[in-house]
């Protein structure tokens, strides 16, 4: 089994998560915006996020002598009856991660790429790393942790401020249209295009949905009215004139969610309330991983396969016949799950060795997306004076929350 014992390895594992940790919801996020169905695309990303796990344990879990004191992969896999206090805390760390990320999927149409990031990263952070602190015996200087933690809830502040103003941004655009200047709001002819889209088969084996204007988006300029609306139409999603605090409800939830597979899965590994037998090695990570993985997959498969047949959001009714056959943009998603399945599992490795309210710290993942989201999505762009203020000091707040959590980091000590 393979282990990373040196603070170096730990880092340059963390710097590969971060960019693929920020990479994977812009994946899902372009598909969205595509207009293929969130349900679809989850179930394509839930496969390669678990085979993801297996290639994992069957590589990095294999290598080296397996020993009682460090058993590999395989040997704790045929012994779940030993293992089975950690391994419920690996099954209930990926329950939360799933509903999590389903959650930011939708979050993502609400309030854009770069706020769901940043809000659900940054409440991860003020309840994940103190939680994790806690359960790595103090090792961090408490006295620079807790004041970057409160960095963090700023950030998470400020990122709400970001979406109420680029929403007001938004709503100032489309009323000054000139394709909404006849008699009629924005938000009147809006509703009644929505309604007028009712009226037509929402099932999707019933009707494909119609791709006359596939490169609206693309022809019409970012941020004006018409890429808005371009994109409204286009998008599975439909969010326009949707209350604001919809969206930041379902962004705090996820980013709760998130907050809890790091703690869940740090008791798996390292089995601080005691609850194996004396004398047994704890669950390796890449074990914990698999089980993480697994339930992970299962929940996912589940609840989005209900999601086919009672949507929400506006999204339509759908079937497995209708997902099976839905081939355009399979590929996306299957890289999408690969590409957060490895970041995780380098996310953990480093913890490992590093503590996970270290590894809880490198959360810089939403200057990623930001970044993609600003230069794919042309997010913000046309935006007010306001907006790019609140903006630039979000990403200030998080940039200075990141230094400041990193300097708190210190070398686990074995349990």
């Amino acid at each position: 089994m393979y282990l990373v014992k040196d603070i170096g390895g730990a880092i340059g594992l963390m710097a590969a998560a971060l960019v693929l940790l920020g990479t994977w919801p812009v994946v899902l996020a372009v598909l969205e915006r595509r207009g293929r169905l969130p349900q679809h695309t989850y179930l394509d990303y839930s496969i390669t996020n678990f085979l993801a796990a297996v290639l994992i344990a069957l590589t990095f879990g294999q290598i080296g002598g397996d020993t009682p004191e460090t058993p590999n992969f395989l040997t704790q896999l045929t012994r779940p009856q030993d293992y089975w206090p950690s391994i419920m805390f690996a099954l209930a760390g990926g329950v939360v991660i799933t509903l999590g990320t389903v959650a930011t999927q939708y979050g993502w149409a609400y309030v854009g790429l770069s706020v769901t990031e940043v809000m659900a990263s940054s409440l991860k952070v003020v309840i994940g790393t103190t939680l994790n602190y806690f359960l790595d015996g103090r090792i961090n200087r408490a006295e620079v942790l807790f004041p970057g933690v409160g960095c963090f809830l700023i950030a998470a502040c400020l990122g709400s401020l970001v979406h109420s103003s680029n929403a007001a941004d938004n709503q100032e655009k489309l009323s000054n249209s000139r394709n909404y200047s006849a008699g009629n709001t924005a938000k009147e002819d809006l509703t009644q295009h929505l309604l007028q889209e009712e009226e037509e088969p929402k099932d999707c084996e019933e009707a494909k949905p119609a791709l006359p204007n596939n490169k609206a988006v693309e022809k019409a300029e970012a941020g004006t009215a018409d890429f808005l609306i371009d994109l409204e139409d286009k998008r599975s999603i439909k969010v326009l004139g949707s209350n604001t605090l919809v969206g930041l409800a379902i962004v705090t939830f996820a980013g709760v969610c998130y907050s809890l597979f790091a703690p869940a899965f740090n008791l798996a590994t390292n089995d601080q309330w005691h609850t194996l037998r004396d004398g047994l090695p704890h669950l390796v990570v890449y074990t914990a991983y698999f089980y993480f993985c697994l339930s992970s997959l299962v929940v996912g498969v589940a609840l989005n396969v209900w999601c086919l047949y009672r949507p929400m959001a506006g999204v339509p009714r759908s079937t497995l016949r209708a997902y099976a056959g839905d081939r355009e943009g399979r590929g996306l998603a299957l890289l999408a799950g690969l590409v957060s399945g490895l970041g995780n599992a380098f996310t953990f490795m480093a913890g490992q060795a590093a503590g996970y309210a270290a590894a809880d710290s490198v959360q810089a993942l939403p200057l990623v997306s930001t970044l993609w989201g600003v230069v794919l999505f042309g997010e913000y762009r046309r935006s007010s004076r306001r907006t790019y203020t609140l903006l630039g000091s979000m990403l200030f707040m998080f940039v200075v929350a990141m230094a400041v959590l990193m300097a708190s980091s210190a070398h686990r000590k074995p349990l």
